[in-house]
């Protein structure tokens, strides 16, 4: 019986540590502004702030970002 409730305190720690990662994101569009404006309402649909870690340019931008709590 303990260790059934051992294993069930690791569980409900793994997902809220699991819950605790910064999620990443991404958005393309034609402009450097575009893009930055998808991250920024994907950020705020989510409730959080967001922090650009990637953006490329090729005919076109693509954008990473990770959405920070």
């Amino acid at each position: 019986m303990k260790s059934i409730k051992t294993f069930a305190a690791l569980i409900a720690l793994s997902a809220i540590s699991f819950g605790s990662f910064a999620q990443t994101v991404t958005a393309t569009g034609p402009t450097l502004d575009s893009a930055e404006a998808k991250i920024a309402a994907k950020a705020e649909q989510a409730g959080t702030a967001y922090r650009i870690i990637e953006a490329t340019s090729n005919n076109g931008v693509h954008m990473t970002a990770q959405l920070i709590k």
